[in-house]
């Protein structure tokens, strides 16, 4: 009974289309009210009028990144998982998975908020601090690290939740973080004067009620996910396919950190107003990348399910409409990003010198935004299909060797224009690689079969 209805929220009469958006528009709400959450704290300190200030969280983001990474090993890794054991009929080790998944997100954000707060002094000059930003990036960092378990933690239940079809609940605990981030803002940052410090215990508070809020829906609603301890244990098999998937997903997520560490320091000899333009031009293009996320992984659920269940006629269906639909807004959402770029930097920070830069680097960040959508796409495919060496691959392609290296050329022989042009050269390349990869391991196997009514 309980599988019947678990299927029923994946799978709606066969309509693919009505499946993937009732599945995948709570995951793009999700991801919008993400944003407001990453927003809120660039909005809030901008306001004070500091660059210092502004650049010295710019440089922490790669931290929220790398805690996200932490989170994806488990929260990706159990979703693909759980999805394929959703096709398989798999029930009592969906149990296991889950439970398992939830404690070592913990574990594993207790781990690595000790390490941050051991190493801090170290990793802030890593990160670019200098003399005038040292001071404010410690404030938010200390604070940042010390809730890695719950912020850890809160992309392993959301994920697990989308993997049940339960989209909706995982978009309301995301939504509830953010309005608690959001509320508190403002009183911590200038209300109570505590600054870069305050930005971080607001939405560090954030997380911690979003992980409630998820534990008492998964405690009470869900039919089949499971936090009881004694189903902690899961097969070395089932390990393997989580790290599998997820290691992998986590490391496209670290070396998008680095990529952000190398910009950074590749922009420091222009100055500070420099970092600070290209950590707001970062966080306004994440408006379209968190979209194409949710229109992604929304549909994880599915090409897990089918791939679990072998249903490749279905697979064929939900990969062309999902191309369409990825491709279609990306290109939408960057023209518009494109040609509101200066009024968007503006809304964060009214400062001639940040406009001019920003806006520079908004529009060459956006240009190339649908090849990095279908790279995105694709990479999940794979993903859910447990391809794991491919996925591996694309996982260090568009912000991780690829970038590096085109980072360093084109800094050499164009100087700034060189570095702000680097990420739309990584895309182009990126793009075609996955292309490459998925005809010949997938879309292959997929052509001769006929279509049935």
């Amino acid at each position: 009974m309980a599988y019947g209805k678990m299927k029923d929220n994946l799978l709606m009469n066969g309509n693919i289309p009505k499946s993937y958006f009732r599945l995948t528009i709570p995951n793009v709400l999700s991801m919008v009210i993400t944003l407001v959450y990453n927003l809120a704290d660039t909005y809030f300190i901008a306001a004070v009028g500091n660059t210092d200030l502004v650049a010295g969280v710019s440089l922490c983001a790669p931290v929220l990144t790398i805690q996200m990474a932490f989170g994806n090993i488990f929260a990706q890794g159990g979703c693909t998982l759980i999805s394929r054991l959703l096709g398989a009929a798999e029930q009592d080790d969906i149990k296991h998975v889950s439970s398992h998944c939830i404690y070592a997100g913990y574990l594993l954000g207790l781990a690595l908020g000790i390490f941050f707060l051991l190493t801090g002094q170290i990793l802030l000059p890593l990160l670019g601090a200098d003399i005038d930003t040292a001071g404010f990036a410690g404030q938010y960092f200390y604070w940042i690290a010390a809730g890695s378990p719950f912020i850890v933690a809160s992309y392993v239940y959301t994920n697990l939740f989308r993997s049940e079809g339960m989209s909706g609940e995982a978009m309301i605990g995301t939504g509830i973080g953010a309005v608690v981030n959001i509320i508190l803002d403002p009183i911590f940052i200038s209300g109570l004067g505590m600054g870069a410090q305050g930005a971080a215990i607001a939405t560090v508070t954030g997380y911690i009620i979003s992980d409630i809020f998820c534990t008492v829906v998964l405690l009470k609603k869900s039919r089949i996910l499971s936090m009881n301890p004694r189903y902690f244990g899961v097969s070395g098999t089932y390990e393997k396919q989580i790290l599998g998937i997820g290691i992998p997903a986590a490391i496209m997520n670290i070396v998008q950190s680095l990529s952000v560490i190398f910009l950074n320091h590749f922009l420091l000899p222009y100055g500070n107003v420099e970092i600070a333009a290209m950590g707001i031009a970062m966080k306004t293009v994440s408006i379209v990348n968190l979209v194409l996320i949710g229109l992604a992984y929304g549909g994880q659920p599915l090409f897990g399910y089918f791939f679990g269940a072998e249903d490749r006629e279905n697979l064929k269906k939900l990969t062309y409409f999902n191309l369409r639909l990825s491709a279609g807004t990306a290109i939408v959402m960057s023209v518009v990003v494109f040609a509101a770029a200066e009024p968007l930097i503006r809304f964060f920070m009214d400062d001639a010198e940040i406009v001019q830069s920003g806006s520079m680097m908004l529009r060459m960040q956006v240009t190339t935004m649908t090849f990095a959508g279908i790279t995105l796409l694709l990479t999940l495919i794979f993903q859910s299909a447990g391809r794991i060496g491919i996925s591996f691959l694309l996982s260090l392609s568009r912000q991780g060797v690829i970038f590096f290296i085109i980072l360093a050329i084109a800094s050499r022989m164009f100087g700034y224009i060189g570095v702000l042009a680097s990420q739309a050269a990584a895309d182009v390349i990126s793009v075609i690689l996955a292309g490459i990869l998925f005809y010949h391991s997938i879309y292959r196997k997929w052509k001769n079969i006929r279509k049935t009514g």
